[in-house]
């Protein structure tokens, strides 16, 4: 197998993060600081249309309605027809510059709202469950600037729609995360440089990168730009709720590399040689770290030495990826990695002032093409490279599978949460690997992944297919990955098996003579699983909603010598709703039809709370998100 190293391309720049006046000390940038919502104090003069809450939750079939509990930890938007204007909208006391937010927030149907970087550059919010190609008022998007002496049909401009939807269903909680780099100004106020959403993702899927905002995006509080401003959340169009709000600000001056000096040497050294014995085949002064000073493609090691210049004492992270071989990282005399085996990584307390640096990077992995990288981050400091990294000139074009068409694919998936014997026999505590996985693309946009080990779907996403690079391209491990906004289920278990009132549901097949069988397709190319277990015949049939609002599931069980019960979803909590709709985890709804005349119901088991149901012929759900 082969492992690459690429960097990610993160531009760092000044910013500052205010809050009444008072800078606020930087936390390390492995770290959040989170927006207090016990009470409204971290916002200016809120207006009567927000309150904390407890807990929040909307309607599937109400539009524009949120109601909510007693509490705190919940920030609450719930207008009223008068509701309209720059006054209902909430601004933060604190002010930022360059900034990462993340937080989650909730839609009621047909709502409409947004988050503004510095109270001027939107992120839309957006009921846009169901839309299958994003425009510029949808989920995730940026949204328009305005202009009113344009012509008609030309007054917005520079809008940027999401990449996809990867928007969940109103009443679930969804996650959003921003790094925002602020607009840059000279001495004399000129702006000189635009403000920029480097990175903007929607419950995992990345919708944006890189992208300038030439000006304030239409409705912002302020029609000019500054250095820094508040963070404003609309609260004029619609009703939605807010929690985990968090903030990490950068602006730090950046630690620099000066007088560096590099030597190569000839051969394969796994082990760190005595330099001072060795003639360099080649050495001399550098700018920049990277493997180009070197000609040698198989063998070689190449050393750095010179000064990091750091003006801000903290604690540093440093990443280190040393492609085919070995590295070793010291700062100020003192190992910060010591041996980096295809990467590594290590944080290091520094003081400000000029202090001592050398990196090494062996190569002795032939086949591998040399590449060095080297990324660190600190305290008011994002993550940059201090390398030139050869990894984009070299990357690989990923190897993408769009369901145009329904479309069935095979291969290795891998879940993350669960531990299990990860990639090459090695543990990987992160992830569990479901060998035996078929993933079914829909032209609906609704996909899942069937685990045929278990007769259970393991995830659903909503958005693009799949991406198989890393199963096809070069020796491949065999694994896809999915491209949209996935919702997934956990380790997979049976579906069906025997219970007692206080019986752990069982974790493997242990007994249960479980035997797969394959699937049928049917004249549109969609499958129906067929699998026996505890001496049943079932027939497990998975079909996209005509709405594209989720997937519906039917399940026919013949000739069964034991009671089975379905496990239909477990989760921290589960609550019903009105009409057989259940609410998992916030994240999931699940719609309960019908199992031969009886009624599904909630147990908790070991902390963790199931819904089950008893099963003797026919069992019809659906799964909503």
């Amino acid at each position: 197998m082969i492992y690459a190293f690429s960097l990610p391309r993160i531009l760092v720049s000044a910013g500052l993060l205010i809050w009444g006046g008072a800078v606020l000390a930087q936390a390390p940038a492995s770290r959040l600081a989170t927006l207090p919502l016990t009470d409204l104090s971290a916002f200016q003069k809120p207006s009567a249309n927000w309150r904390i809450a407890g807990e929040a939750s909307a309607s599937l079939s109400q539009s524009n309605v949120i109601t909510s509990q007693p509490g705190t930890g919940v920030l609450v938007n719930i207008p009223d027809k008068t509701t309209y204007g720059q006054a209902y909208n909430l601004l933060t006391t604190l002010e930022h510059g360059d900034v990462d937010l993340e937080l989650d927030y909730m839609m009621a149907k047909n709502s409409n709202s947004g988050v503004y970087l510095q109270g001027r550059y939107e992120v839309q919010l957006f009921d846009s469950w169901g839309v299958r190609s994003p425009k510029v008022v949808d989920n995730g998007s940026i949204y328009e600037r305005w202009d009113e002496t344009r012509p008609d049909g030309a007054k917005g401009y520079e809008g940027h729609a999401a990449r996809q939807n990867a928007s969940r269903a109103p009443g679930l909680w969804q996650h959003l995360k921003v790094s925002f780099q602020a607009p840059r100004f000279d001495a004399s106020g000129k702006k000189i440089e635009n403000a920029k959403m480097v990175r903007v993702e929607l419950n995992g899927v990345l919708l944006h990168e890189n992208l300038e905002i030439s000006g304030p995006t239409r409705s912002s509080a302020f029609n000019d730009e500054k250095a820094t401003g508040p963070l404003m959340l609309q609260g004029d169009h619609g009703a939605v709720a807010f929690r985990n709000i968090s903030l990490v600000a950068y602006g730090k001056p950046r630690p620099e590399l000066m007088d560096l000096t590099y030597e190569v040497y000839k051969g394969k050294y796994e082990q760190e040689p005595a330099y001072a014995k060795l003639p360099p085949e080649a050495k001399g002064p550098v700018t920049t770290l990277s493997a180009a000073p070197n000609t040698l493609n198989n063998e070689f090691l190449i050393r750095y030495t010179g000064k990091l210049k750091v003006t801000e004492p903290g604690a540093y992270r440093f990443n280190l990826g040393v492609t085919g071989g070995g590295g070793v990282l010291r700062i100020n005399n003192k190992p910060v990695i010591a041996k980096a085996e295809w990467s590594g990584n290590g944080t290091v307390e520094l003081p400000a002032g000029d202090i001592p640096f050398e990196l090494i990077y062996s190569k002795f992995v032939d086949w591998a093409k040399p590449n060095l990288g080297l990324a660190v981050s600190g305290p008011g400091i994002r993550e940059y490279t201090l390398t030139r990294s050869m990894a984009d000139e070299d990357a690989t074009d990923p190897i993408l599978v769009e369901a145009t068409t329904n479309t069935l694919l095979r291969s290795f998936m891998d879940l993350p949460g669960a531990s299990a014997a990860g990639v090459m026999g090695q543990t990987n505590r992160s992830a569990y690997r479901v060998t035996h996985a078929v993933s079914v693309g829909s032209p609906e946009q609704i996909h899942y992944t069937y685990d045929l080990d278990n007769g259970s779907v393991v995830q659903v996403w909503r958005g693009t297919f799949l991406d198989t690079t890393p199963m096809w391209n070069d020796r491949g491990d065999g694994s896809s990955r999915p491209t949209g906004m996935v919702q997934r289920f956990g380790k997979p278990a049976l579906m069906l098996a025997p219970l007692n009132a206080d019986q752990a549901w069982p974790t493997d097949t242990t007994g249960s003579h479980y035997r797969p069988k394959g699937y049928m397709l049917d004249d549109q190319d969609r499958p129906t699983f067929r699998y026996m277990t505890y001496g049943a015949t079932v027939q497990d049939q998975v079909r996209v909603l005509d709405n594209g609002q989720g997937l519906r599931r039917e399940l026919t069980v013949q000739n069964a010598t034991t009671p089975l019960f379905a496990r239909l979803m477990s989760g921290t909590t589960i609550k019903p709703l009105e009409n057989g709709l259940y609410v998992v985890d916030g994240q999931t709804y699940l719609r309960f039809e019908s199992a031969d005349g009886t009624a599904p119901t909630v147990r908790t088991v070991s902390g963790k709370q199931e819904l089950v149901v008893p099963v003797k012929s026919k069992l019809i759900y659906s799964i909503l998100f």
